[in-house]
C-alpha cells in the first residue's frame, strides 16, 4: 500500500515513526512535508499535498499528522475525492475505513501516547471498505454533493 503522509511540526516526529513503521511493514510511505522540524511551519501546505497526492493516486492513503489532528482533517476535506476521517482509538479507526471508506487518515500527535497512534494507523491501513450497500448510497450522496453542490433529497415517510 502506498501512502502518502504530510503533517505540522507538531506532527513531524510521529510522522517520522509512522514513515519508518510503514516501511518495516511493507508498505510504501511518501513523505509529503516537511523534511525537517520547524516549529513556525502551516499544516495545510504539506497536509494538502498529501491529500492531493491521494486523490490522484485512488488505490492509495494518507495519514496527516498535527498536535490535534482536527485542523489538518479539515484542510484534507477540502481536497476534492478526499474523505479524511479523525481517529482517537483502533475502533474510530476501523470505522473510518470500514463503514466510511476514508483515505486519509487525522491523528493528533498531542493526544496519545506514539504507541497508540502507530496502532490507529495500523489498523486504518489494514481495513477495507465493508463495501455494504448502505455505507456505499451514503458516500455516493456525498461524492454526488461534491460534484454538483445540491443537497440529496430528503427521504420521504413511507
Amino acid at each position: 500500500m502506498r501512502v502518502y503522509l504530510g503533517s505540522d511540526h507538531a506532527g513531524y516526529e510521529l510522522k517520522t515513526a509512522l514513515i519508518k513503521w510503514l516501511g518495516e511493514a511493507g508498505h510504501q510511505a511518501v513523505d509529503c512535508g516537511p523534511a525537517s522540524y520547524n516549529p513556525q511551519d502551516d499544516y495545510p501546505v504539506y497536509v494538502m499535498r498529501a491529500a492531493s497526492a491521494v486523490a490522484a493516486d485512488p488505490e492509495s492513503l494518507g495519514i496527516v499528522i498535527g498536535g490535534s489532528g482536527n485542523g489538518e482533517q479539515i484542510a484534507a476535506n477540502k481536497v476534492r475525492g478526499i474523505r479524511a476521517a479523525l481517529a482517537w482509538t483502533d475502533e474510530t479507526a476501523r470505522l473510518a475505513r470500514l463503514h466510511n471508506d476514508a483515505n486519509i487518515l487525522s491523528l493528533g500527535a498531542r493526544m496519545y501516547p506514539l504507541a497508540d497512534a502507530v496502532s490507529f494507523a495500523q489498523v486504518f491501513v489494514e481495513t477495507a471498505f465493508s463495501g455494504e450497500p448502505r455505507h456505499a448510497r451514503r458516500l455516493q450522496m456525498i461524492a454526488e454533493y461534491e460534484k454538483t453542490g445540491e443537497l440529496p433529497p430528503e427521504p420521504r415517510d413511507s
